[in-house]
This record gives structure tokens, sequence and C-alpha cells, in this order.
């Protein structure tokens, strides 16, 4: 026990210079681009060099350096508050990967089915497509080396379809329904994704636009869209921010700019060392006159809060859905040069009523990452009331109105102006595990994919027509039970509705890709509806 306590003792002390070193040995700079570049100035730190020197040549077991000093930053960060974060080089990598919205790869989207990754999507024009794949082919070995099998994890299959543009890539495949195996090259190229998932007209007049996230060109998709959408007639958006996590604070800004009239405070942010910046809307935005309509829920954070916040405290459309997130930080990324990145809270930002929308984090990260299911636990998902009696609207004393005169409020995310319950008629445990355990997909594209013989021409065909039959439903259920996943009747019968409508959604995304997805998923779905009802008033 004595050794014991003398070696956390001697752990501790180091963690301890660690943070000291960090803290003193750090120098700040911004590089051509204006990204935050963190240079470290070791003789101000000798003394952690020396002990980490001794560890590495004296320590009785072999220990990870490059590990003890992630810890020391992390224990850092999560003192200050939970969004500033450091970021492994894999990790920041993949984040700007992400946000910039393109990566270099073959272009394709796919499923892990049991031992196997089946093509679900070919990118049009991709790399993948010009090769010859298709959607439907089980990639059973890449270059040469078999990728099947037991304990396979997808993401190890992708890491080797990805590479640098122009380099080649040999896939073998078996062809889905048909049983032959075919080998082809494929010359990678970058790929790009939009983050908007969707955007389609419901009718003759209304539109529906869902957005991921806010990456590098989320506005200018947005816009591209939206013009397409005008032109067959648009005069409503239904725009769908649930589960935007956020993003670029600037692709948010840019893309409110098209609702708002010039000279419009969009959102403001400011910090201890970050003056006041005013956002303010520009010329005239393309849909400026329109009916709009802006879906939230408790995944709505951060860059998606100031479009709502912005839309709302300007009575420029109705907010609907449940409680925001409640992510009003604003972070900078800087830049090491081991590829790593620290992302580091530089201010707070405000919508144009004056209101921050940031939830308390005096807990701390444990306390703030449980927030949501503390939600939930109370009733929030299901009534607006137990929102209203939240503390952190509670212990407001300052009131917000909206240009209006409106009442609205601040500390705790954004509440919708008409409150969408959960739906919970067809939840149960049954159903939750069929969900986690993806039972649905992995039942359709082994039973219910045949390619080319779907007699519908269009997602518009598919969706009003296409219905599951009994003897399918009667599949299922035998297929369920042979993943031992057991229930009892009433669960099975109270979950069959929804299982009917998510495995004809899944249908639709592989034959007519998201357009397909979601006009399966949005028919009478209730935040679609209520947004309907209120458009058509």
């Amino acid at each position: 026990m004595k050794s014991l306590t003398k070696s956390f003792l001697f752990f501790f002390s180091v963690l301890l210079i660690l943070f000291l070193g960090f803290f003193l040995g750090t120098q700040f700079s911004i590089d051509k681009n204006g990204n935050g570049v963190i240079a470290f100035d070791f003789s101000k730190s000798n003394k952690v060099n020396r002990i980490l020197n001794l560890i590495r040549k004296n320590y009785v077991d072999s220990v990870n350096i490059d590990s003890m000093e992630n810890l020391a930053i992390h224990e850092i960060l999560k003192n200050l508050d939970p969004h500033s974060l450091y970021l492994p080089p894999v990790q920041a990598k993949a984040q700007t990967e992400n946000l910039e919205g393109n990566f270099e790869g073959i272009g394709i989207e796919y499923y892990l089915l049991s031992d196997t990754l089946f093509v679900t999507q070919v990118r049009p024009q991709g790399p993948a497509e010009k090769a010859g794949l298709q959607k439907g082919d089980k990639i059973i070995a890449v270059n040469g080396e078999y990728v099947t099998g037991k304990g396979l994890l997808a993401e190890n299959v992708i890491s080797k379809l990805r590479g640098k543009k122009g380099s080649r890539v040999k896939v073998t495949v078996i062809r889905n329904g048909k049983g032959n195996i075919q080998e082809l090259e494929i010359v990678r190229d970058r790929i790009i994704v939009s983050s908007i998932d969707v955007a389609y007209l419901m009718n003759n007049q209304t539109g529906f636009i869902k957005i991921s996230k806010f990456g590098a060109n989320t506005d200018e998709d947005f816009i591209a869209e939206l013009e397409k959408l005008t032109k067959k007639g648009m005069k409503n958006l239904i725009l769908d921010l649930r589960g935007n996590g956020g993003g670029y604070l600037s692709s948010a800004t840019a893309l409110a700019d098209q609702f708002l009239p010039e000279g419009k405070l969009i959102v403001y942010t400011k910090g201890l060392h970050e003056p006041r910046t005013d956002y303010i809307a520009t010329t005239e935005g393309l849909f400026e006159k329109g009916q709009l309509v802006v879906l939230i829920d408790e995944g709505t954070a951060s860059a998606s809060e100031v479009v709502a916040g912005a839309i709302q405290d300007l009575d420029r459309g109705y907010i609907i859905g449940r409680r925001s997130f409640g992510k009003g930080l604003v972070q900078e990324q800087f830049s090491f040069e081991d590829g790593s990145a620290m992302n580091l809270t530089v201010a707070r930002y405000f919508t144009p009523s004056g209101r921050s929308i940031q939830k308390s984090y005096d807990k701390g990260v444990a306390d703030y990452k449980e927030e949501l299911k503390k939600r939930f636990d109370r009733g929030e998902y299901v009534s607006i009331d137990s929102a209203l009696k939240d503390s952190a609207f509670v212990k407001s004393n300052k009131p917000y109105k909206t240009e209006k005169g409106r009442l609205v409020y601040g500390g705790g995310g954004i509440m919708p102006d008409y409150f969408v319950p959960l739906d919970t008629s067809y939840y149960n445990e049954f159903y939750k595990q069929v969900s986690e355990a993806s039972v649905l997909q992995e039942f359709v594209y082994r039973n219910l994919i045949h390619q080319d013989i779907l007699p519908y021409k269009n997602a518009s065909e598919f969706t009003q027509n296409y219905k599951l039959s009994d003897n399918h439903i009667k599949s299922l259920i035998r297929f369920i039970k042979n993943r031992n996943i057991k229930a009892k009747q009433e669960e099975i019968t109270k979950a069959i509705p929804k299982f009917k409508k998510d495995i004809k959604a899944i249908l639709a995304r592989y034959y007519f890709q998201e357009e397909g997805f979601y006009q399966v998923v949005n028919n009478q779905e209730p935040y679609v509806s209520k947004a309907l009802e209120l458009l058509n008033k």
C-alpha cells in the first residue's frame, strides 16, 4: 500500500508540473490563414522535460509519455467548460474533414451486414461509379486482402478504401443477386459532401430543407437549393434543424441572412479577450418574404441555435418542436504542429434580444453531459410545462422580448413557439432492442432488396403506394426472434406500425436516396404536420 501511495503521489506531481509547464511554456500565434497555432517554448519548462526524461529512462515499467502529456491537457481543459477540448491528430483531421465537407476516397455509403461491407449508395459520377461499383455489392477484399469475417469493423475497411486523390485501390465484390465475383480498380478522388441532407417540394407551395450541420459550404449549398425550389414555385419553407449540432458560426449567420432584411442584427459575440462582434444581415436575402417554420429539438445546438434564435427574436417565423440543447459558447481552434488541435472557448454568443442560450455547467462536465437525460426523466420531452419550470428559466430575472413584444427565454436553449411532444406511442423495451441492434436494416438488406424490379418510378409514387405485406411482417418477427430478442405479444403489436414505417423509409433511401427517405418519414410526422397546419392558416 505504501509503495502504491508513493507511486500515486509521484504520478500526481508529474501531472501538476505538466499543468504548470503547459500554462507557462506556451505561446500563441496566428498563421497566414488566421488559424491559431500553439508553439511550445521548452526553455521555460526544463523541469517538465527532465521529469519526462527521467520517467522514460528510469521508471519500472514502460510508459507512454505522449499519453501523459495528453492527460494533462485534458485535465486542464475539462475544468474550463464542457466544450473546450483537446483533439488528437486523427480526431482533429476527422473534425476538419466533416466541417469542410470533403475527403479523399471512392464515394460510397455502406452498411456493415453481419461480417461484410454492403454498399447502400454509390455517389453519382464519383470514383466508385466510374469504376463500375453498384449499390447492393458486397465488398469482400481490398487490394487482395480479405475484409470479411467475425469481428469486422467498418472503419477498418473504410480506412483501406480512403487514400490520396489519384491513387488506386482494387476492390473485390460479390454482385448482389447474381453471385458473381468481380474485381474493380478505382481511382480515388476528392469527395464533396453537402451538409444539406435533403431539399424538396412537399406540395405545390411548401418546400422542405434539412441541414445536418453548418460546414464551410453550407450557406452556398443552401442558396443553391433555395433557388431551385423557388423556381419550382415555393412560397413557404420548412427548415429542419433537428439534430443539427452546429458548426461554423459564419455559415449559420450567412444562412440566416437569406431570411432577414438588411441591417437586422442576427447575433453578437463577446468574451473577456474578444470585443463585441455584431453579425448584421446584409443585402436582400433570397427568402425574406415567404412564410418560414424552423423545426428544433434537444439535438439542435450552437450555430443552429443562432439561426433559430434570430428567427424567433425578430419574429421572422415560427419555431416548432422541443427546447434546444443550450450551447451558447464560441470555440476557436488552435492547431499544433503534430496535427492535433485545441478547441478553446473564446466568447459567448447572444441573440438579437440579448439573451444567452448557454445552459449552466456549474456542476461540472459529468452533470452537464447528463442534462438531456434529466430532461427526459422529468417529463420535459412530453410536456412543455416541465421545461418552463426548469431552474434556468425560473431564476432568470431579466425578461427578454421579441421585436413584436413576445416573451422569450434565455439561459437554457431556445424554447419553441409551438411545442411538439416526443411520440412514445410505439416505444417499449422490445422496440429499443430491435433499434439498437439495427435489426430492421439487416432484415431489409437481406430480404427486401431486389435490384431493378421495383415497380415505382419515383419517390412520391413509392411513398403513396408501397405497403409492407402481412407475410413480410411475419417474416420480420421470425427474423427478430432468431436474434434472441424476446417480447410479449402486446409489445410486438405496439411496435409493428413503427416497424412498417421504418422499413419503408429504409427501402425508400436505398432506391430513391434522401428525398425518398424523408418523404416517407415526413408523411404524417407530428413536427411536419404542425408546420403544415401553421403554414396553411
